[in-house]
């Protein structure tokens, strides 16, 4: 084997190592979530401290997001053990919060959204992986539809209407489906341009920040369509 075809070798697996980082921390950090969720939604004492104490659940949430945005900002000047241990405690946080998910709908229907948005997260995510389009206008676009979703969705907590919501719900979904083909690519730019030699830590830091990014989509996504497909409460 020549010396330019064990390099594109070598650059191969490096990329396939970090990608492979990057889906297996989103993977722990939903499982996380989920085991959390379902621990708290069958304790009552957990639901009566978190939903029955507003200081409590808004405190969670304001937690949540410094922990995203100190992720976000901070990450590549702290240890690799920090920023993976913020990275699961924001998942657990996440998942405490998420619970109303469990005691709002079936199990069923939880189960069955699921897999809708797991087959869905995977089709986009292949997409932003194997086009050649560059997606970085899209993802700009798709941020400026995020903050829309957010202001209407505030707005629509007077209104409490239900035709708004269902139109916040199916924006949301296609703002996230194309928020994960732009992530997507940003992650596999980001494998491909890693300059060879760099220490563990460092690439353990850039594969959290992006499972973070790959997480907060599915999240997402998934919650929009519970909106969506969730009609059946218990």
């Amino acid at each position: 084997m020549d010396s330019i075809s064990l390099k594109k070798t070598q650059t191969e697996v490096l990329v396939n190592e970090f990608v492979r980082s990057v889906y297996n921390w989103m993977g722990i950090g939903l499982a996380v979530t989920g085991m959390v969720a379902f621990f708290v939604a069958n304790n009552p004492t957990m639901k009566s401290l978190i939903f029955g104490n507003p200081v409590i659940f808004f405190g969670l949430l304001i937690a949540e997001l410094a922990l995203v945005f100190s992720i976000s900002a901070r990450v590549h000047r702290m240890q690799a053990s920090t920023a993976t241990s913020l990275f699961l405690l924001y998942s657990g946080l996440n998942g405490a919060t998420l619970s109303f998910v469990f005691l709002a709908y079936t199990r069923s229907t939880i189960a069955s959204t699921f897999f809708i948005c797991a087959a869905t997260f995977i089709a986009c995510s292949m997409y932003g992986w194997a086009t050649k389009r560059d997606l970085t206008s899209m993802g700009g676009f798709m941020t400026m539809g995020l903050i829309g979703i957010i202001i209407a969705s505030l707005v629509n907590l007077f209104l409490r209407s239900h035709g708004m919501n269902m139109i916040i719900s199916y924006l949301g979904v296609f703002i996230f489906i194309g928020l994960t083909a732009y992530d997507t690519q940003k992650i596999k730019t980001l494998a491909l341009t890693q300059p060879a030699g760099l220490e563990a830590g460092v690439i353990r830091k850039g594969a959290i920040l992006g499972a973070l990014s790959l997480y907060l989509d599915f999240i997402n996504m998934f919650l929009f369509l519970l909106r969506i497909f969730g009609s059946s409460r218990e």
